[in-house]
């Protein structure tokens, strides 16, 4: 049995590289016809995008945007130039965010991570994923129909009438968050049912935390995990080998600072920014709010892509201070006026009932007039004081907070 889904998991990366950035001018052509999509690469000598340094320079499209930026101009807030009726299935997200499937065999990218997880084509798989209106569940059940499985299309709840599927179809797979398997187990137990044919998992949507998966496992359930988002299915996944996330194909993941396009070092942590290669509903640098950081080497599963550490918390820190927003953009700016420093972070606390903000900043080396720059550059952008404090180069942690409330902890 093959340990792969296809060669492409096991090229060079200058190889995938290189196919990608050939494949992305087709794509940013088919973007381009789309309204908003040129206004934003207006200017854009397309041509020239042909590497990931040149992609950094193309703008963010940030994905907490899309909610006012869909409201305004529905349905897709001018980002698809395909015609609607072009696509197979059209959902929503809480937002509203609107998202279109694309009419393919696996439109959500995901028939690989399933692959990963040890589904193979002939498998039954119960889908727990919620099917009403929400892409979650026709996700995973056109990844696992692309594989060749037969899907229990369940979707979320019914404990009882799933067990009767369940004793009646016997499916080996399960496809759905942790936590509603843990309830099927649980309330297995209690009732007596036998659900023992389920073997293998792909979980998403929740954590995932190791006391559980040593629980999965003592259920005779090798569980593993996706990242995905509505908007652009599976974004990566884990296979057997266990050490992170592996970057599902025919996607070009970024790293980048919280608030800004620009990318991180390797290993530092920032935000997942995600550019899809479909030319009907393409994604140009779409910032997802989730953060990650890249793991070095390749996976000892043999796939060659880019890992990352899998979801690490939010890159969205907005945070009310006096009753003014101060947001990780700003922090950015801050960075980017005093290039002399390294790694920044606001830290917002309370004294006497008053909101009181500090900025960190790494730097070497430190002077009374350096730190005396920063406050004042501090005060220009968020329009609010604060403290200032200089601190030696590393001593900042590395997770990806430009922002940093404490006050809850006051």
């Amino acid at each position: 049995m093959s340990e792969h889904y296809d060669k492409l998991e096991t090229r060079s990366a200058s190889e995938r590289d290189t196919d990608l950035f050939a494949r992305l001018s087709d794509v940013l052509g088919a973007a381009a016809k789309a309204p908003a999509y040129a206004e934003r690469l207006k200017g854009v000598d397309l041509a020239t995008i042909t590497s990931r340094a040149a992609l950094a320079t193309l703008p963010v499209l940030r994905k907490s945007e899309l909610p006012a930026i869909h409201k305004t101009n529905p349905p897709f807030g001018g980002f698809v130039h395909s015609p609607v009726g072009s696509f197979g299935r059209l959902f929503t997200s809480p937002g509203p965010i609107f998202e279109p499937e694309s009419a393919t065999a696996d439109p959500w990218r995901g028939a690989r991570a399933l692959f990963a997880a040890g589904f193979r084509a002939g498998d039954i798989v119960l889908n727990t994923f919620s099917y009403h209106l929400t892409p979650g569940g026709f996700i995973f059940d056109t990844s696992a129909r692309a594989l060749g499985c037969a899907v229990i299309p369940a979707g979320p709840g019914n404990t009882e009438q799933q067990f009767e599927l369940i004793e009646a179809y016997r499916p080996i797979g399960y496809s759905g968050t942790p936590d509603f398997l843990k309830i099927l187990l649980d309330a297995a137990s209690t009732a007596g049912r036998d659900i023992s044919s389920i073997t293998r998992a792909t979980v998403s949507g929740a954590a995932f935390p190791k006391s559980l998966q040593i629980e999965m496992k003592s259920h005779g359930i090798d569980a593993y995990q996706s990242f995905g988002t509505a908007d652009l299915g599976i974004v990566a996944y884990e296979s057997a080998a266990r050490e992170g996330l592996i970057v599902n194909e025919n996607i070009i993941v970024e790293i980048v600072k919280p608030g800004t396009g620009d990318p991180v070092n390797d290993g530092d942590v920032g935000e997942i920014v995600v550019t899809s290669l479909d030319p009907h509903h393409p994604w140009i640098r779409l910032a997802l709010g989730d953060l990650s950081a890249t793991m070095a080497g390749q996976s000892p599963c043999g796939r060659t892509n880019m890992r990352i550490k899998g979801w690490m918390g939010r890159a969205d820190q907005t945070t009310k201070i006096k009753g003014m927003f101060v947001r990780p953009e700003q922090i950015a700016e801050v960075a980017k006026r005093h290039p002399e420093l390294r790694r920044l972070r606001l830290v917002v606390t309370r004294d006497k009932e008053t909101d009181v903000m500090t900025l960190s900043a790494e730097a070497s080396p430190a002077s009374d007039a350096l730190r005396d720059a920063v406050a004042a550059t501090l005060a220009a952008v968020t329009k609010l004081k604060g403290n200032v404090t200089l601190v030696v180069p590393g001593s900042l942690p590395n997770d990806g907070k430009a922002i940093a409330d404490e006050r809850a902890q006051a």
